[in-house]
């Protein structure tokens, strides 16, 4: 069996995040999902949990970042190609989150970000000669 990692973020509106994924191209688990969390799949082994702050505190030993003031982490996604690198920023613009850099080409890799909704920041990049998958 592959390893799946589930990545959890708190967010403010559960229904809110649902929209701006989907907005991105991605689906949700409905076995996952109710009015407190959501299951978003982002590939085979990759899901991202959204979940309201009572719900996250349920899981998590300490306080909720204030992601407009504090780095939580960044999350980063490879992409099949410096256009989907482009093609997901534009996605995720249009959806309501924020740039925080210009792309960057470094000749072997190429790479983008973007903040979402709920402050949380995304990475994504392209990579010369890594295996699709």
């Amino acid at each position: 069996m592959r390893t799946k990692i589930f990545i959890n973020l708190a967010v403010t509106d559960v229904r809110r995040s649902m929209a701006f994924f989907k907005a991105l191209g991605y689906s949700h688990n409905p076995q996952f999902t109710d009015e407190t969390a959501a299951c978003i799949v982002i590939s085979e082994e990759i899901y991202v949990m959204v979940l309201t702050h009572a719900k996250f505190r349920e899981f998590a030993p300490k306080g909720i970042c204030d992601t407009t003031q504090f780095n939580e982490a960044l999350l980063t996604l490879s992409c099949e190609s410096r256009q989907a690198v482009d093609d997901l920023v534009a996605k995720a613009v249009a959806a309501g989150a924020t740039t925080f850099e210009q792309p960057t080409d470094h000749g072997f890799m190429y790479s983008h970000s973007f903040i979402d909704l709920d402050g949380h920041g995304w990475g994504l990049f392209h990579m010369n000669g890594m295996p699709p998958k």
